[in-house]
């Protein structure tokens, strides 16, 4: 599997892509081609191009959940009608409206929209996207120290209720040696992520993890985050986009973290 990063929060020095507060990784895996995410804008295509990464010739786009810092690229991507017949997989939950006070933050294109542009398929429950990854659908939140508050508010049945993010979920990617997981934002818990990971693949062997672990300040949660991370002995860790410099520097001092940047490519 080769993953490379179109758009992250952070650039590396000298090299000259943009970069933004979103997520989009183009992945290949054994002839499928997909993205992961589109990010805030239409950056993503931008560094695609400067990557060069052929856009048209993706066969799927897995959103991790319905955040504009995650959907807002798809516009973008639907402006360049390119001629691909794309199947886009994401939980149920994701192209619902959402707001937090005034502010939309939900996908500029929603649900209904979306079946006239896409083979649109939403699941909760795990779904092969290639050979050898999986889409896990929606995450148990099993644990009792990863956070249970909502963000923002989501349309049901014509009102506003609290969003706990459901549709949050991520991608796992199954070897002979073990599995590496692939997420958005992991508002479902990094933790939690890893678990059920373990569980849809059958195998406790966890290899890496890359993606925002939605992780700001130092306190019990985080501490029993890293304290999970070190039990499970997972090597190869990139912490990014939603996951501040204090939460990564102290998961250092236990574990090697890697520097995420646009441009990264990981071979696994």
């Amino acid at each position: 599997m080769k993953l490379k990063v179109l758009v992250d929060n952070n650039t590396y020095i000298d090299q000259y892509y943009y970069g933004e507060p979103g997520v989009s990784y183009y992945i290949e895996d054994e002839g499928t081609r997909i993205l992961f995410d589109v990010g805030y804008s239409d950056i993503f295509l931008k560094n695609s191009s400067a990557l060069g990464v052929d856009l048209s010739n993706i066969n799927k786009i897995i959103i991790s959940h319905g955040h504009n810092d995650h959907t807002g690229g798809l516009k973008y991507y639907f402006s360049h009608d390119y001629k691909n017949n794309v199947s886009i997989i994401a939980h149920l939950d994701a192209f619902k409206e959402k707001i937090e006070g005034d502010l939309k933050i939900s996908s500029p294109i929603l649900e209904q929209e979306l079946k006239k542009r896409c083979n649109l398929i939403l699941s909760k429950t795990p779904k092969e996207v290639s050979e050898n990854i999986i889409f896990l659908g929606e995450i148990p939140r099993t644990n009792d120290f990863e956070n249970k508050i909502p963000i923002g508010r989501h349309a049901v049945c014509g009102t506003f209720v609290d969003d706990y993010v459901m549709d949050d979920t991520a991608l796992a990617y199954k070897t002979q040696r073990g599995i590496y997981i692939i997420t958005g934002c992991s508002h479902s818990g990094i933790c939690n992520i890893v678990e059920y990971a373990k569980k849809v693949c059958s195998d406790n062997r966890v290899l890496g993890i890359i993606g925002g672990f939605h992780l700001f300040e130092i306190n019990e949660s985080v501490k029993r985050t890293i304290d999970y991370l070190r039990q499970n002995n997972i090597k190869e860790l990139y912490p990014c986009h939603c996951t501040s410099f204090e939460v990564k520097a102290e998961i250092h001092k236990v574990l090697p973290v890697k520097e995420v940047g646009v441009g990264l490519e990981i071979n696994w």
